[in-house]
């Protein structure tokens, strides 16, 4: 399969997609749905959980698409796990005001990044179930 990382990394550069909808927009396919329900379904995590408190929306989108792909709760979990703990090695935090500096004044990584991360994690887990 041709990475799509890069493609999840442009939908946020447009400003046409938040972090979550730029993941899961870009597996729509494989997850079996359509954009307007990748759309609707990242809606509220434009700024991560509870605006910038909680997992940078990039992970949570990847993590919509694993359930969809899944369609196993203890299967996407454990592969939940492996993004997280990738994610979280990779750019030293899940949290997206964390990852945004918000109260650090120090950007531990751009959201069209964040997302091209997320993006290459899930993929890499949807390529070993291929």
């Amino acid at each position: 399969m041709k990475t799509r990382t890069m493609d999840a990394a442009e939908k946020k550069r447009s400003g046409k997609y938040n972090c979550a909808q730029s993941v899961i927009c870009t597996y729509c396919d494989k997850a079996g749905i359509n954009e307007e329900i990748g759309l609707n379904a990242g809606n509220a995590f434009g700024a991560g959980m509870c605006n910038m408190e909680g997992t940078c929306g990039a992970i949570v989108g990847a993590g919509v698409v694993l359930g969809l792909i899944n369609k196993d709760k203890a299967k996407s979990m454990k592969d939940m796990r492996k993004i997280m703990d990738k994610f979280q090695e990779r750019n030293g935090a899940t949290q997206c005001k964390l990852l945004k500096g918000i109260g650090t004044n120090k950007v531990l990584r751009e959201c069209p990044d964040c997302v091209a991360d997320a993006a290459e994690f899930l993929e890499e887990i949807i390529n070993e179930a291929e």
